[in-house]
């Protein structure tokens, strides 16, 4: 008896979805792939969350495939989900490879979901050794250095790359030891908002709360007339202090 057929396709929603596998072992070696397996009044069928990215999801649906038709079912893959057939993809900014590492630092920065996301994908950039700030600085200095060496008379030129390497530098000092500081964004702890919030003046009970005097002559209060409290003072408002 033949195998079924399992059709693996791209929906309009950018999710991927694999069809056709009904049977165990392929269930399993979908789910082995990376698929997510979904049971409902539609019968079975797998998928990849829309927010796989795009290589991840043509590698993933490649791999399938490629199981699939080892345990002998019949895939049928398009294209564009196909690592065999497609052509390396051309680099998003040509020959400045480099920048385009860059971009994706940056697009993973903006993708950070909390403190401790965001400290790893920096340290990309700011790491002693490794970052991508001491490449440059370096990279910088390297180049005022091998100017001396062409030519003797462009010493001006040279000195101007040594200024920028030093710039690279005083910017990585400004951010050393910005690591722990980076993995607290976003994460307050309770203890110290409960604290602050019961500090706060409870404002719709102190605009509800009767004056002691009206209460004592059971007199209601005039509506032009606002309650106040001693306690409560007017904040000055915060003036950030100069940059050091």
């Amino acid at each position: 008896m033949p195998a079924p057929s399992i059709i693996i396709t791209s929906e309009l929603s950018g999710s991927v979805v694999a069809k056709g596998a009904t049977d165990d072992l392929s269930a399993q070696l979908l789910n082995h792939a990376g698929f997510q397996q979904i049971d409902d009044w539609h019968g079975r069928r797998h998928r990849l969350p829309t927010t796989t990215p795009v290589a991840d999801k043509v590698a993933i649906a490649s791999h399938a495939a490629e199981m699939l038709r080892a345990a002998r079912y019949e895939v049928v893959l398009p294209s564009s989900l196909d690592m065999a057939r497609i052509s390396p993809p051309a680099p998003a900014l040509g020959p400045y490879i480099a920048g385009a590492e860059l971009l994706q630092i940056t697009d993973r920065i903006r993708a950070a979901e909390n403190g401790a996301d965001l400290q790893r994908v920096v340290d990309h950039i700011l790491h002693p050794e490794h970052g991508a700030l001491e490449r440059v600085r370096e990279a910088l200095e390297a180049a005022g250095e091998h100017i001396n060496d062409l030519d003797d008379e462009a010493y001006a030129l040279a000195n101007r790359f040594g200024f920028a390497s030093e710039f690279v530098s005083s910017a990585q000092s400004e951010l050393v030891d910005s690591e722990a500081e980076l993995r607290r964004v976003g994460h307050q702890p309770q203890t110290e908002s409960r604290a602050r919030s019961s500090m706060l003046p409870d404002h719709r009970g102190a605009a509800l709360a009767t004056s002691p005097a009206v209460a004592k002559t059971k007199v209601a209060p005039s509506p032009g007339i606002e309650a106040t409290t001693s306690g409560t003072a007017a904040r000055p408002p915060h003036t950030p202090g100069p940059r050091r």
